[in-house]
């Protein structure tokens, strides 16, 4: 017998699918996908100066 319980979606809490992991559905999957598209969500660091960004090398492709 597996007691393993998964963790629930993390936008609704219902259970989590399969099919949708980590997410119980297409609409909390959509709904997660805006909020990055929205600036919703932010990774933390600093702030880049001007110079950095006028200086940085974005072509880093080999």
């Amino acid at each position: 017998m597996n007691t393993k319980r998964s963790k629930p979606c993390p936008i609704c809490k219902k259970p989590r699918s399969e099919q949708h992991a980590p997410f119980c559905s297409i609409q909390c999957k959509d709904r997660d996908l805006a909020q990055w598209f929205g600036d919703g969500y932010a990774v933390p660091s600093r702030p880049a100066s001007p110079e950095e960004i006028a200086t940085a090398d974005w072509d880093t492709q080999e």
